[in-house]
């Protein structure tokens, strides 16, 4: 009696469209992730990477730990043996720097130095 019989209402254009704009905000939110957070953290991952490539003897480094220390010997690929005190040298794995404070100069090598001019 007091309830009224319920009718569906016909949707007048939910064909494709419909699916595309339900599916746009997500679509948006992806775009804005990527450009805001996944991007910039591929670029440093990329560029902390190239740093431990180039890591050398007698680099100043800083371990994530805030060690502060000189690169003594590159042991292999993943671990670095640091002097952090004079004659304390510890090996702490390469991902683990975080910094390179001080770069050293490259020796120079027979190439680099210049010939006396001949007579």
């Amino acid at each position: 009696m007091f309830v009224s019989p319920a009718y569906a209402q016909t949707a007048g254009f939910a064909g494709s469209l419909g699916a595309l704009e339900q599916f746009l905000p997500l679509v948006l939110i992806f775009v804005v992730f990527y450009f805001l957070l996944i991007r910039p953290q591929q670029k440093r991952m990329k560029q902390h990477k190239e740093m431990l490539g180039q890591l050398r003897r007698g680099d100043r480094v800083v371990t994530a730990g805030g060690i502060i220390g000189t690169v003594n010997k590159l042991v292999n690929d993943t671990e670095v043996s640091v002097e952090i005190a004079e004659g304390v040298r510890v090996r702490v794995v390469r991902s683990t720097i975080t910094e390179v404070v001080s770069k050293t100069e490259p020796v120079a090598g027979a190439a680099d130095v210049e010939k006396p001019a001949e007579k």
